[in-house]
Protein backbone atom coordinates (compact mmCIF):
# COMPACT_ATOMS: atom_id res chain seq x y z
CA UNK A 1 0.00 0.00 0.00
CA UNK A 2 1.19 3.51 -0.74
CA UNK A 3 1.78 5.53 2.03
CA UNK A 4 1.93 9.15 2.88
CA UNK A 5 5.47 9.97 3.11
CA UNK A 6 7.53 9.31 6.71
CA UNK A 7 3.85 7.56 8.39
CA UNK A 8 5.17 3.83 8.34
CA UNK A 9 4.98 3.18 11.88
CA UNK A 10 2.58 0.35 13.18
CA UNK A 11 -0.88 0.79 13.91
CA UNK A 12 -0.19 -0.62 17.45
CA UNK A 13 3.02 1.65 18.42
CA UNK A 14 1.17 4.63 16.57
CA UNK A 15 -0.11 8.24 18.63
CA UNK A 16 -2.22 9.18 15.17
CA UNK A 17 -3.72 7.92 12.58
CA UNK A 18 -3.59 9.31 8.67
CA UNK A 19 -6.77 7.79 6.59
CA UNK A 20 -8.26 9.19 3.17
CA UNK A 21 -12.05 9.26 3.38
CA UNK A 22 -12.82 9.80 -0.51
CA UNK A 23 -16.26 11.00 -1.45
CA UNK A 24 -17.70 14.27 -2.98
CA UNK A 25 -20.86 12.71 -3.90
CA UNK A 26 -22.56 16.49 -2.49
CA UNK A 27 -20.40 18.71 -3.99
CA UNK A 28 -22.48 21.62 -5.43
CA UNK A 29 -19.87 22.79 -8.55
CA UNK A 30 -16.73 20.83 -9.42
CA UNK A 31 -16.46 17.42 -8.17
CA UNK A 32 -13.22 15.45 -8.08
CA UNK A 33 -11.92 15.97 -4.16
CA UNK A 34 -12.57 11.83 -3.89
CA UNK A 35 -8.95 12.06 -5.71
CA UNK A 36 -7.15 14.12 -3.09
CA UNK A 37 -5.93 11.37 -1.11
CA UNK A 38 -4.31 9.21 -3.35
CA UNK A 39 -2.72 12.59 -4.99
CA UNK A 40 -1.47 13.78 -2.19
CA UNK A 41 -0.02 10.30 -1.47
CA UNK A 42 1.74 10.10 -4.73
CA UNK A 43 3.00 13.41 -4.68
CA UNK A 44 4.48 13.45 -1.05
CA UNK A 45 7.40 11.61 -2.30
CA UNK A 46 8.69 15.03 -3.56
CA UNK A 47 8.47 16.23 -0.06
CA UNK A 48 10.76 16.72 2.55
CA UNK A 49 10.03 14.52 5.79
CA UNK A 50 11.75 17.52 8.03
CA UNK A 51 10.27 20.42 8.52
CA UNK A 52 12.67 23.66 8.35
CA UNK A 53 9.59 25.79 9.87
CA UNK A 54 9.26 23.70 13.65
CA UNK A 55 12.93 21.24 13.16
CA UNK A 56 10.92 18.46 13.30
CA UNK A 57 10.73 14.99 11.16
CA UNK A 58 8.01 12.92 10.40
CA UNK A 59 9.53 10.27 10.61
CA UNK A 60 10.68 10.84 14.15
CA UNK A 61 6.84 11.09 14.96
CA UNK A 62 4.68 7.98 15.99
CA UNK A 63 2.35 8.06 12.65
CA UNK A 64 0.66 5.46 10.69
CA UNK A 65 -0.90 5.53 7.26
CA UNK A 66 -4.04 3.46 7.20
CA UNK A 67 -5.40 3.72 3.76
CA UNK A 68 -8.63 4.84 2.08
CA UNK A 69 -12.03 4.27 3.33
CA UNK A 70 -14.05 2.41 0.72
CA UNK A 71 -17.12 4.46 0.74
CA UNK A 72 -20.68 4.60 -0.91
CA UNK A 73 -21.16 7.09 -3.10
CA UNK A 74 -24.80 6.31 -3.88
CA UNK A 75 -25.71 6.55 0.03
CA UNK A 76 -24.33 9.63 1.44
CA UNK A 77 -25.81 8.29 5.20
CA UNK A 78 -23.68 5.09 4.92
CA UNK A 79 -20.39 6.77 3.44
CA UNK A 80 -20.92 8.96 6.69
CA UNK A 81 -21.43 5.85 8.98
CA UNK A 82 -18.39 4.52 7.52
CA UNK A 83 -16.34 7.56 8.23
CA UNK A 84 -17.77 7.58 11.83
CA UNK A 85 -17.17 4.09 12.57
CA UNK A 86 -13.59 4.33 12.21
CA UNK A 87 -13.13 7.89 13.80
CA UNK A 88 -15.00 5.77 16.50
CA UNK A 89 -12.29 3.04 15.92
CA UNK A 90 -9.60 5.42 16.44
CA UNK A 91 -10.48 7.26 19.73
CA UNK A 92 -11.33 4.00 21.34
CA UNK A 93 -7.50 2.97 20.55
CA UNK A 94 -6.51 6.03 21.67
CA UNK A 95 -5.18 7.36 18.05
CA UNK A 96 -5.35 10.46 16.79
CA UNK A 97 -7.72 10.52 13.79
CA UNK A 98 -6.38 12.83 10.80
CA UNK A 99 -8.58 12.49 7.60
CA UNK A 100 -7.87 13.90 4.29
CA UNK A 101 -11.42 14.15 2.14
CA UNK A 102 -13.46 14.48 0.52
CA UNK A 103 -15.62 16.79 0.27
CA UNK A 104 -16.30 18.65 3.85
CA UNK A 105 -19.13 16.91 4.27
CA UNK A 106 -16.90 14.15 5.27
CA UNK A 107 -16.48 16.24 8.46
CA UNK A 108 -19.72 15.67 10.14
CA UNK A 109 -19.19 11.34 10.43
CA UNK A 110 -15.61 12.21 12.17
CA UNK A 111 -17.27 14.77 14.57
CA UNK A 112 -20.88 12.44 15.72
CA UNK A 113 -17.52 9.91 16.52
CA UNK A 114 -15.55 12.73 18.55
CA UNK A 115 -18.91 14.22 20.25
CA UNK A 116 -20.27 10.75 21.32
CA UNK A 117 -16.37 10.55 23.60
CA UNK A 118 -15.85 13.89 24.29
CA UNK A 119 -19.20 15.17 25.73
CA UNK A 120 -17.48 19.25 26.22
CA UNK A 121 -16.47 19.05 22.44
CA UNK A 122 -15.28 22.27 20.44
CA UNK A 123 -14.44 22.92 16.83
CA UNK A 124 -12.37 25.08 14.58
CA UNK A 125 -12.50 25.82 10.87
CA UNK A 126 -10.80 27.19 9.15
CA UNK A 127 -12.81 27.48 5.44
CA UNK A 128 -13.77 30.38 2.98
CA UNK A 129 -17.29 29.18 3.24
CA UNK A 130 -19.78 29.31 5.79
CA UNK A 131 -21.48 26.10 5.29
CA UNK A 132 -24.32 26.83 7.66
CA UNK A 133 -27.34 26.31 5.27
CA UNK A 134 -29.98 24.67 7.13
CA UNK A 135 -30.39 22.86 3.35
CA UNK A 136 -28.71 22.98 0.12
CA UNK A 137 -31.50 22.36 -2.67
CA UNK A 138 -33.34 20.76 -0.11
CA UNK A 139 -30.74 18.32 1.02
CA UNK A 140 -30.11 18.32 4.36
CA UNK A 141 -26.38 16.54 4.27
CA UNK A 142 -24.31 18.53 2.24
CA UNK A 143 -21.15 20.17 1.94
CA UNK A 144 -22.95 23.64 2.12
CA UNK A 145 -24.56 22.22 5.64
CA UNK A 146 -22.15 20.70 7.06
CA UNK A 147 -21.38 23.19 9.83
CA UNK A 148 -24.80 23.31 10.35
CA UNK A 149 -25.52 19.74 10.62
CA UNK A 150 -22.61 20.11 13.62
CA UNK A 151 -24.09 22.78 15.04
CA UNK A 152 -26.85 20.68 15.59
CA UNK A 153 -24.33 17.75 17.57
CA UNK A 154 -22.28 20.67 19.67
CA UNK A 155 -24.45 23.62 20.03
CA UNK A 156 -23.83 27.32 20.58
CA UNK A 157 -20.77 28.29 21.75
CA UNK A 158 -18.96 25.53 20.20
CA UNK A 159 -17.79 26.19 16.97
CA UNK A 160 -15.36 28.70 15.96
CA UNK A 161 -15.13 30.01 11.98
CA UNK A 162 -12.10 31.69 10.65
CA UNK A 163 -11.49 32.50 7.21
CA UNK A 164 -15.39 32.89 6.04
CA UNK A 165 -15.78 34.84 3.09
CA UNK A 166 -18.38 33.18 1.13
CA UNK A 167 -22.02 32.65 2.68
CA UNK A 168 -25.54 33.51 2.24
CA UNK A 169 -27.19 36.52 4.51
CA UNK A 170 -29.14 33.79 6.26
CA UNK A 171 -25.48 32.29 7.36
CA UNK A 172 -24.02 34.80 8.31
CA UNK A 173 -27.08 35.67 10.85
CA UNK A 174 -26.85 32.19 11.96
CA UNK A 175 -23.13 32.56 12.45
CA UNK A 176 -23.26 36.10 14.66
CA UNK A 177 -26.00 34.28 16.56
CA UNK A 178 -24.65 30.71 17.42
CA UNK A 179 -21.06 30.41 16.23
CA UNK A 180 -18.08 32.37 16.80
CA UNK A 181 -18.09 32.96 13.14
CA UNK A 182 -15.06 35.28 12.11
CA UNK A 183 -14.83 36.99 8.63
CA UNK A 184 -11.78 37.29 5.98
CA UNK A 185 -9.15 35.92 8.42
CA UNK A 186 -7.86 34.74 11.44
CA UNK A 187 -8.36 38.00 13.90
CA UNK A 188 -9.37 36.75 16.94
CA UNK A 189 -7.45 33.39 16.74
CA UNK A 190 -5.24 33.84 19.62
CA UNK A 191 -8.12 34.78 22.30
CA UNK A 192 -10.21 31.75 21.07
CA UNK A 193 -7.18 29.44 21.39
CA UNK A 194 -6.46 31.21 25.22
CA UNK A 195 -10.28 30.34 25.76
CA UNK A 196 -9.56 26.73 24.70
CA UNK A 197 -7.17 25.93 26.21
CA UNK A 198 -7.39 22.11 28.26
CA UNK A 199 -10.23 21.71 26.35
CA UNK A 200 -10.90 19.10 23.45
CA UNK A 201 -10.51 20.41 19.98
CA UNK A 202 -11.67 18.72 16.35
CA UNK A 203 -10.21 21.25 13.70
CA UNK A 204 -11.41 20.65 10.55
CA UNK A 205 -9.30 22.87 7.45
CA UNK A 206 -10.91 23.44 4.32
CA UNK A 207 -8.28 24.31 1.59
CA UNK A 208 -9.78 26.91 0.26
CA UNK A 209 -9.46 28.93 2.81
CA UNK A 210 -6.23 29.58 1.03
CA UNK A 211 -6.63 32.08 -1.90
CA UNK A 212 -7.54 30.81 -5.68
CA UNK A 213 -4.07 32.42 -6.53
CA UNK A 214 -2.33 30.04 -3.94
CA UNK A 215 -4.57 26.91 -4.32
CA UNK A 216 -6.44 26.85 -7.29
CA UNK A 217 -6.96 22.98 -7.27
CA UNK A 218 -10.16 23.06 -5.09
CA UNK A 219 -14.28 22.94 -6.18
CA UNK A 220 -15.31 26.30 -5.14
CA UNK A 221 -12.11 28.46 -5.44
CA UNK A 222 -13.53 31.45 -3.59
CA UNK A 223 -11.09 34.66 -3.93
CA UNK A 224 -9.95 36.83 -1.24
CA UNK A 225 -8.49 34.28 0.88
CA UNK A 226 -5.51 33.66 2.92
CA UNK A 227 -1.91 33.22 1.93
CA UNK A 228 -0.20 30.00 2.53
CA UNK A 229 2.37 31.42 4.87
CA UNK A 230 -0.82 33.43 7.40
CA UNK A 231 -2.19 29.77 6.94
CA UNK A 232 1.00 28.01 8.32
CA UNK A 233 0.90 30.47 11.02
CA UNK A 234 -2.65 29.99 11.74
CA UNK A 235 -2.27 26.23 11.90
CA UNK A 236 0.84 26.51 14.20
CA UNK A 237 -1.07 28.26 16.93
CA UNK A 238 -4.49 26.27 16.38
CA UNK A 239 -2.00 23.00 17.49
CA UNK A 240 -1.31 24.35 20.98
CA UNK A 241 -4.55 23.24 21.69
CA UNK A 242 -5.49 19.83 22.96
CA UNK A 243 -6.27 18.40 19.26
CA UNK A 244 -8.33 15.30 19.66
CA UNK A 245 -9.00 15.02 15.94
CA UNK A 246 -8.68 16.83 12.70
CA UNK A 247 -8.93 17.27 8.89
CA UNK A 248 -7.76 18.34 5.51
CA UNK A 249 -10.75 18.60 2.96
CA UNK A 250 -11.44 20.04 -0.53
CA UNK A 251 -8.61 19.71 -2.76
CA UNK A 252 -9.21 18.90 -6.13
CA UNK A 253 -5.98 17.67 -7.99
CA UNK A 254 -7.76 17.78 -11.28
CA UNK A 255 -8.18 21.00 -11.29
CA UNK A 256 -4.77 21.94 -11.06
CA UNK A 257 -2.94 20.20 -13.67
CA UNK A 258 0.61 21.75 -12.23
CA UNK A 259 0.19 20.33 -9.05
CA UNK A 260 0.81 23.29 -7.39
CA UNK A 261 -2.10 22.84 -5.09
CA UNK A 262 -1.37 19.38 -4.42
CA UNK A 263 2.04 20.79 -3.08
CA UNK A 264 0.63 23.46 -0.63
CA UNK A 265 -2.04 20.71 0.87
CA UNK A 266 1.13 17.97 1.34
CA UNK A 267 2.76 20.46 3.37
CA UNK A 268 0.14 21.75 5.39
CA UNK A 269 -0.28 18.47 6.50
CA UNK A 270 2.98 17.91 7.60
CA UNK A 271 3.28 20.62 9.38
CA UNK A 272 -0.03 19.68 10.76
CA UNK A 273 0.95 16.00 11.94
CA UNK A 274 4.59 17.26 13.40
CA UNK A 275 2.81 20.50 15.32
CA UNK A 276 0.03 17.77 16.74
CA UNK A 277 2.75 14.89 17.38
CA UNK A 278 4.87 17.25 19.30
CA UNK A 279 2.70 17.58 22.26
Amino acid sequence: MERFLGCDKAYAKADTVLFGAPFDSTTSFRPGARFASRAMRADSYALETYSPYLDADIEDMMVCDAGDLELCFGDTEKALDAIEKKTAQLLDDRKRPVMIGGEHLVTLGAVRAAAKRYADLHVIQFDAHADLRDDYLGAKLSHATVMRRIHDIVGDGRIFQFGIRSGTREEHAFGEKHTGLHSFGFAGLDTVIYNLKGKPVYFTLDLDVLDPSVFPGTGTPEPGGVSFEQLLNAVYVAGNLDIIGCDLTELCPVYDPSGISTAAALKILRELLLVISEK
